[in-house]
């Protein structure tokens, strides 16, 4: 599959040299022309890499930044004519891997992303999450209950992927929202209360006292698990 990265630049021009040169490298591009679009993009795609300018028409972007990594640890180079090391440094203090000033060569700017993708995806072996009746095996994306593998939507899977990621932790609804249907649904929690009752009726939970997920009120949710 390919490594997808969001272009987030108010210049057409930009982005299309940009587009040009990162599909003939194999990777998969989509372009946003605006700091709105792009948090927007980020949370649909959910790339390996985010190439963001600074001057943004709707919105700066370190403001864009800082939304993200509110909810993302996606890797992030910034781009931007101002080359004054303050704004290099408030940059890479908010989260940025690299800074790049415009004009830029194409060749060096690739050669920047090959290093951050190094870098940033390391292959993980994901942990297999056991209590004897449940078992969750995140790296093959397979969940069995009571040695019955259990058929779930993409949405079912996302929300006990990400609890599954913190066993017996409170993830909030916030969280959840934000990551899995964007930050634009943060407010719609109902989304998620007809998600986790179907996921409750797939992993055999009751609905009054479900065993496994299991709601803090008026905070989110955590995935109680035995191991």
């Amino acid at each position: 599959m390919a490594i997808k990265i969001v272009v987030i630049d108010d210049e057409n021009q930009i982005r299309r040299m940009l587009r040009i040169a990162l599909t003939s490298e194999g990777y998969d591009v989509t372009e946003a022309e605006n700091g709105q679009q792009g948090l927007a993009a980020v949370a649909r795609q959910q790339p390996e890499l985010v190439i963001l300018d600074l001057g943004l028409p709707d919105m700066e972007g370190h403001q864009v930044l800082q939304e993200l990594r509110g909810w993302s640890d996606v890797a992030v180079i910034v781009l931007s004519v101002r080359n004054q090391d303050k704004e290099k440094v408030a940059a890479l203090d908010a989260g940025a891997q690299d800074y790049v000033t415009k004009p830029f060569s194409v060749e060096e700017l690739l050669a920047r992303v090959r290093a951050i993708l190094r870098d940033h995806i390391k292959p993980e072996k994901l942990p297999i999450l056991d209590d004897g009746k449940l078992q969750i095996d995140l790296s093959r994306r397979l969940v069995k209950v009571d040695n019955q593998v259990v058929e779930l939507t993409p949405k079912e899977y996302a929300v006990l992927s990400k609890l599954a990621s913190s066993p017996n932790c409170v993830v909030t609804q916030t969280q959840l929202l934000k990551e899995i249907w964007g930050p634009a649904h943060t407010e719609d929690t109902h989304y998620l209360r007809i998600v986790v009752s179907h996921l409750r009726q797939k992993l055999g939970d009751s609905p009054s006292e479900p065993q496994y997920v299991r709601t803090e009120p008026g905070v989110g949710y955590r995935l109680y698990l035995e191991l």
